[in-house]
């Protein structure tokens, strides 16, 4: 890890996890190391509303794609894409892109998404790509509306949608594939409980951004510290916990697949984007 002393006597720069909680240790140390490069304290805190990105009081966040697009659709120039990781499984083929992973029980009849008509669906939020826009979208390109599914709850996180699937409380959920994947990977039995019967995207990878008060400078010096992470084996190690290869450089328009998405859902919608009950997962 870096050497660099830490000034304790400037501001703090604040990373906000907007996405899942079973990575919260991995973007701690992303956190520890931009820190220990730029010469300043880091924290990472929980993100608990976009306001936190609208008013500054969070200096870079992870954040996922769809609010990320929509936030930047409300107020261009408020974020700024800085790295987005590369994930350690072929089927990414060393690209900044995700899935999303359609799960049931093991002992499901289901063997594609086309089974699921008339089966109980989890969401679980409806500002997650992954996990409601993709599967909305899919849907729509069926021809189907989500009549398709006999009931629809929303679940508030993916982790909470997969122990729904687990205990049969629903028959099926979408689930970012990263978080899945660390999921399994902690919890070998659950592999076990599950099967990926529909793989959506893949999609590009939500991104570590910068609200607009970080100075272009500390951007650029953040991105190469973010960049740099698997650069000895303390990284490495911290990256592969959440089956992450390295992070790579990102800009905005590499988010023009989830924007093309977005609208062409929120068109058929009546031009606005659905009810939002919950934060993003």
């Amino acid at each position: 890890m870096c050497n660099t002393a830490v000034n304790s006597s400037v501001k703090p720069l604040v990373f906000a996890n907007f996405l899942a909680p079973n990575m919260t240790s991995v973007y701690a140390a992303v956190a520890a190391r931009v820190g220990q490069v730029l010469g300043r304290p880091a924290e990472l805190i929980e993100g608990r509303d976009f306001d936190q990105l609208r008013d500054g009081s969070v200096d870079l966040a992870f954040l996922c794609g769809l609010p990320y697009v929509r936030l930047c659709q409300e107020r261009p120039g408020m974020l700024h894409p800085l790295a987005a990781p590369v994930l350690d499984e072929p089927r990414y083929q060393d690209r900044p892109v995700y899935f999303s992973d359609v799960i049931v029980r093991r002992d499901s009849l289901a063997g594609s998404f086309g089974d699921l008509r008339g089966r109980s669906w989890a969401y679980n939020d409806p500002d997650s790509l992954s996990g409601c826009l993709l599967v909305r979208y899919h849907l729509l390109q069926m021809g189907e509306t989500e009549a398709f599914f006999s009931r629809i709850t929303f679940s508030g996180r993916h982790q909470e949608s997969i122990q729904q699937v687990v205990k049969g409380e629903v028959d099926a959920s979408a689930i970012d594939s990263q978080v899945l994947g660390v999921e399994c990977m902690r919890n070998p039995n659950l592999a076990r409980q599950l099967r990926v019967i529909a793989a959506l995207g893949p999609s590009t990878i939500p991104p570590v951004i910068a609200t607009e008060r970080v100075s272009q400078e500390i951007q650029a010096r953040a991105c190469d510290a973010i960049c740099a992470l698997g650069g000895d084996g303390v990284g490495r190690d911290a990256l592969a916990s959440g089956l992450i290869r390295r992070f790579t450089p990102i800009d905005d328009r590499a988010y023009d697949d989830i924007r093309q998405k977005m609208a062409f859902v929120d068109n058929l919608n009546g031009g606005r984007p659905p009810a939002r009950p919950a934060l993003a997962g």
